[in-house]
C-alpha cells in the first residue's frame, strides 16, 4: 500500500495552497488509509485556533482541520522548531492534536512516506 505524507509548509491566509492541501487531502483520504500530515516553517499556522480570516476577506477552512479523525487521519504532526522560530509553544490552542518533533525525527518520519505532496 502507498504510504502518502501531505506536507503544508505556507501560512494559511494569502494564498490557497493550504485549501487546495486540505481539499487534496480529504479526497486522497478515500483511497488509503496510509497518511501522514505534516505542519513545517508558516505551515504550522493552518492549526492555530482562533483566527480570524473574516477580518481580513479569507475563506475560513482551517476549522476543517478538525474533521481529520472522522476521516481515519491521525498521524499528524508539527516541526517544534517551526513553532519556536514564530514564536508559538507547543501547548498553543490548535484545532487539531498533532505531536511536536524536532526537526531530525520529523525527517525520519517523512523519510517513511513513498509519496510527498507539499502545500
Amino acid at each position: 500500500m502507498t504510504r502518502i505524507a501531505f506536507v503544508f509548509t505556507s501560512a494559511p491566509h494569502g494564498s490557497a495552497s493550504g485549501r487546495e492541501g486540505l481539499d487534496a487531502l480529504l479526497a486522497t483520504s478515500a483511497l488509503t488509509d496510509d497518511i501522514g500530515v505534516f505542519f513545517v516553517g508558516d505551515g504550522v499556522f493552518q492549526l492555530l485556533a482562533n483566527q480570524r480570516p473574516d477580518a481580513i476577506l479569507a475563506r475560513d477552512y482551517i476549522a476543517t482541520f478538525k474533521v481529520l479523525p472522522l476521516y481515519d487521519i491521525d498521524q499528524c504532526w508539527l516541526c517544534a522548531a517551526s513553532l519556536r522560530e514564530r514564536g508559538l509553544r507547543e501547548d498553543a490552542e490548535f484545532v487539531l492534536p498533532a505531536r511536536c518533533l524536532e526537526p531530525d525525527a520529523l525527517r525520519e518520519r517523512l523519510d517513511e512516506y513513498s509519496v510527498v505532496m507539499t502545500f
